[in-house]
């Protein structure tokens, strides 16, 4: 009886999995993006809702996102700053990966 076996290429600098890893392999990536999810949140609002990050991982976080164009950030011109971040076309495509990992936590982590 044969089996069929899918042959996959090898992992180097081309492979699709290490590319989405290199963006979303983040320790707080995956959970910053289930908390912006579809909304315009504000950064309190993340601080807040991420338990345990710090603030400097936060804004770093934040920053690496906003620079491989998965979150957009707006600031706007007033004392103290208003700072808000909201999902991009790409950002929004990460969404799915998000809600699978959620399930599968549901069903058997929790």
């Amino acid at each position: 009886m044969e089996k069929n076996l899918k042959i996959n290429p090898a992992c180097d600098d081309r492979c699709p999995v290490r590319a989405s890893l290199t963006l979303l392999s983040g320790k707080w990536t995956l959970m910053i993006l289930f908390q912006i999810n579809e909304n315009t949140v504000r950064y309190g609002e993340l601080k807040r809702a991420v338990v345990g990050i710090s603030e400097k991982m936060l804004i770093q976080e934040l920053n690496m996102l906003v620079e491989h164009k998965l979150v957009t950030k707006k600031v706007y011109p007033q004392i103290p700053p208003k700072v808000e971040y909201q999902l991009t076309e790409l950002g929004l495509k990460t969404l799915p990966i998000v809600d699978k990992l959620a399930e599968f936590g549901l069903e058997n982590l929790v």
